[in-house]
């Protein structure tokens, strides 16, 4: 029997699958090839943020429901600090899969910066990414393991402690190196979400944790965070 998606799962799944096609696209590029891959990045900051622009009205979750309040704003950021620490601390060789690697190194022939791919990045990590990830991980996926029939049957941040863990291992498994910071990371986020029932505080979470990695990068020069 073929099931056909219906728009709203649609619209949360294609962003964050034209995003996924894309990083893949850029891990196939040849280092040295004439298309430099960091530039693929760029464009896909247009590509998904339209695709989430195009479909804006759709999400009622942001537009008109489970906003969080000043007190759980303040939250989610706290939430986003923490899991910041943590990313940048549990780096012990069991907790990765393999040697971290710098996949998206915006300094050119000269050792300079170059600030079109730097604001690029920040954009895309800060505005773009939590927004697109959250509306598949912690909207569409969690609410589809208690629905799977119609995943709007199920309210935003309604508990699950099945939709908790399936969603923060599947996290995990496309978050590269960083296994154990991912699971706890989605572990976080996803108490959150039952807590507030928003998926804005998460959204603002995430955002705060990848605004604070940005800055973090940018002066250890760590790249391989990005």
């Amino acid at each position: 029997m073929l099931i056909v998606p219906t728009r709203a799962a649609l619209v949360r799944c294609v962003p964050f699958a034209a995003f996924m096609l894309l990083l893949a696209l850029r891990g196939l590029l040849p280092v040295d090839g004439a298309l430099d891959a960091r530039w693929l990045y760029a464009a896909s900051v247009f590509i998904v943020g339209g695709l989430l622009a195009w479909y804006w009205r759709e999400y009622g979750e942001l537009v008109r429901q489970t906003l969080p309040n000043a007190g759980e704003a303040a939250l989610a950021a706290v939430v986003g600090l923490v899991v910041f620490l943590l990313w940048t601390r549990l780096d012990a060789p069991w907790m990765q899969l393999a040697e971290p690697t710098a996949s998206f190194v915006p300094i050119d022939a000269n050792g300079a910066l170059i600030w079109p791919l730097v604001a690029l990045r920040w954009i895309g990590a800060t505005l773009v990414v939590p927004v697109m990830e959250e509306l598949f991980w912690r909207d569409f996926l969690w609410r589809q393991i208690l629905a799977p029939n119609d995943f709007k049957l199920a309210a935003v941040g309604e508990w699950s402690l099945s939709a908790l863990l399936i969603v923060s291992v599947a996290f995990a498994t496309v978050h590269g190196n960083w296994w154990l910071t991912a699971i706890v990371w989605a572990m976080m986020v996803g108490g959150l979400l039952a807590y507030t029932k928003s998926l804005g505080a998460c959204i603002i979470a995430h955002a705060t944790t990848n605004l604070l990695l940005a800055v973090y990068v940018l002066v250890s020069q760590d790249w391989a965070f990005w």
